[in-house]
């Protein structure tokens, strides 16, 4: 990855194939989580500014019986299917031909903390797939069932052709404080969320929102929105490392993608000017050789640029709430977010 490296990827510690630099032109460290979590909403928030205390709900056996028996009560639902921590596309094509026979709902989970509701667009329609989640999101879900999302999980497609839709929407929870996003979005800075961004802080403190289905339609629209956008903070989070690499243990894809995502560095650098500044980290691990397909806890790494200037070791930091501090900083807007601005 040349043009990581040149960055100073490679300073921050050993990296087969990503030798150290001697004059990289950004600033390099890693970032420990100081929350409790090592899910995507715990991370997003905690680099967003603030620490999350308490830990999400997560059940890796699925759900317990008075949780569904809520849902059932609630929603108006007859029946379930599933309830088990699975792939979304395989659990669609174990489950797909009896939810078209029972018309019943799919519900899993997976690593993170969500409560995954899947349904043919044929047999319950968007419109009431959506309200089945909000009902789960608002009344279903309380003490001691505390998760992250609620998660629309829409298909289409006949018998041995199942494919999930694009029409996949988040039912999230507020942020316990306000984030670097709230702070931004009251001082009239516009605040753009590309990806999913916007559903993890539940549309809080967003001014406009680009939605992208893959790492390249993210990339796409971070270009556009560099020549475009100023005074701004763009939020983007690329989503294909963690779905479609990282929890199904393909080193091999996630390879390709990081080669991607260094080739596309250098289009993006050179749209970036000198009141520019760009940060580049992870809200959590995601290694996909080891046996495990959750998250998991390490360090991640930081790498902050502006044109122009050399880069200096940023050291390992506390929290991924500095970079939500650094951006307040940058802003020059006063906030109370936790964390130390390396700007």
């Amino acid at each position: 990855m040349p043009n990581l490296k040149s960055m100073g990827l490679g300073n921050i510690g050993e990296i087969i194939g990503v030798d150290p630099v001697s004059f990289p032109t950004a600033s390099y460290g890693k970032l420990a989580e100081a929350s409790k979590g090592k899910d995507s909403t715990t991370g997003h928030w905690e680099l967003g500014g603030i620490k999350v205390d308490t830990d999400f709900s997560y059940y890796p056996t699925g759900f317990p019986r008075d949780l569904l028996e809520r849902f059932l009560d609630l929603t108006g639902c007859k029946g379930y299917l599933g309830n088990k921590a699975a792939s979304g596309t395989e659990i669609i094509k174990e489950l797909g031909d009896d939810h078209l026979r029972t018309k019943f709902p799919i519900l899993y989970t997976s690593a993170d903390s969500v409560f995954q509701i899947a349904a043919h667009e044929d047999v319950i329609p968007l419109e009431k797939l959506y309200e089945i989640c909000r009902i789960t999101r608002e009344q279903v879900l309380d003490f001691p069932h505390i998760i992250g999302r609620v998660i629309a999980r829409p298909f289409a497609g006949k018998t041995g052709e199942f494919k999930r839709t694009t029409n996949r929407r988040d039912f999230s929870l507020d942020p316990p404080a306000a984030t670097i996003l709230d702070f931004l979005y009251d001082a009239k800075i516009p605040t753009i969320s590309v990806g999913k961004i916007s559903e993890l802080f539940n549309h809080r403190g967003i001014s406009k929102k680009e939605t992208s289905k893959s790492n390249a339609e993210g990339c796409n629209i971070l270009l556009r929105l560099a020549e475009t956008e100023k005074n701004s903070l763009v939020f983007v989070n690329l989503v294909d490392f963690d779905v479609y690499f990282g929890h199904r243990n393909d080193p091999k894809g996630f390879a390709d993608a990081l080669k991607y995502f260094d080739n596309f560095l250098p289009k993006f650098l050179e749209k970036i000017d000198e009141t520019d500044a760009v940060i580049i980290t992870a809200d959590h691990g995601n290694d996909p050789t080891t046996p495990s397909t959750d998250h998991s806890r390490e360090y991640v790494p930081v790498l902050f640029y502006q044109q122009g200037k050399f880069g200096k070791n940023l050291g390992t930091r506390k929290t991924f709430s500095d970079v939500g501090r650094t951006v307040a900083d940058f802003f020059k807007v006063q906030t109370d977010l936790c964390g130390t601005s390396f700007l």
